[in-house]
């Protein structure tokens, strides 16, 4: 392990332009709930009910009250060592974040390249004129509606059975393509179209290394493959 360690901070000291991909792993080392754990985000609420554009139909005060709790909790979260030490590397060189996480820490730890793959809980969108603000307070009314029109506001996330935004998404590939090197962090790896990024840096030749709690569908592929938690690893090959 110590190898690794050395050839990562190598890796990293060495490159010009670095791609990181984010997911959930590293918000949950701040106390942030996922939705694969055992007693995580999902368990009192289905994908269905919470998650969708249906879902939202059916009952938008009862997402709402979800996307609120959440709201408060991402409000509460501290960054950790590892959205802390991100921050410090873009100091050093150009450096993007794409993240799957909706909760600003990566932005909360002074990282200023985040691209919000699946959007921003502190953003709101009008279901009627598509107005998107942040200008809100951390909780929402049951049922907000939107100055202008006074349509619906829904969450400006991306949900289940929807599209990424093509211009995020155009971003995303061009950080991919201008990088040469591609740090993967605290993501299982299977959710598209991010599960692909690694590979696609991968076959351009670029080196990847992934930092994650245990193996994923990217270790197969990683230059550098580090098993345990971010907030650990993280500070280790990125220093102070």
């Amino acid at each position: 392990m110590k190898e690794q360690f050395t050839r990562a901070r190598t890796f990293l000291e060495s490159a010009r332009s670095i791609g990181v991909l984010t997911g959930a792993g590293i918000s949950a080392e701040s106390g942030l709930k996922t939705f694969r754990d055992s007693g995580g985000l999902w368990e009192d609420h289905s994908i269905e009910q919470v998650a969708t554009p249906e879902g939202f139909a059916r009952d938008p005060q009862r997402v709402w009250a979800f996307y609120n709790a959440r709201r408060k909790a991402a409000h509460a979260a501290l960054p950790n060592a590892a959205h802390q030490a991100l921050a410090r590397l873009e100091e050093r060189c150009r450096l993007t974040i794409l993240t799957q996480n909706i909760d600003g820490l990566h932005q909360k730890a002074g990282s200023r390249n985040v691209v919000e793959l699946h959007g921003s809980i502190w953003k709101v969108r009008c279901t009627g004129c598509g107005l998107v603000s942040s200008e809100q307070p951390i909780e929402l009314p049951p049922l907000p509606h939107c100055t202008s029109c006074r349509n619906l506001l829904r969450p400006h996330v991306v949900w289940f059975g929807e599209q990424l935004d093509v211009d995020i998404l155009r971003a995303a590939q061009g950080v991919v393509e201008a990088c040469d090197l591609f740090l993967v962090v605290g993501t299982s790896a299977v959710v598209q179209p991010a599960a692909s990024y690694p590979f696609i840096a991968s076959h351009r030749g670029k080196p990847v290394i992934e930092v994650n709690k245990e193996k994923t569908p990217v270790s197969e592929i990683a230059s550098i493959s580090l098993l345990g938690l971010a907030g650990e690893i993280l500070p280790e090959i990125i220093p102070a």
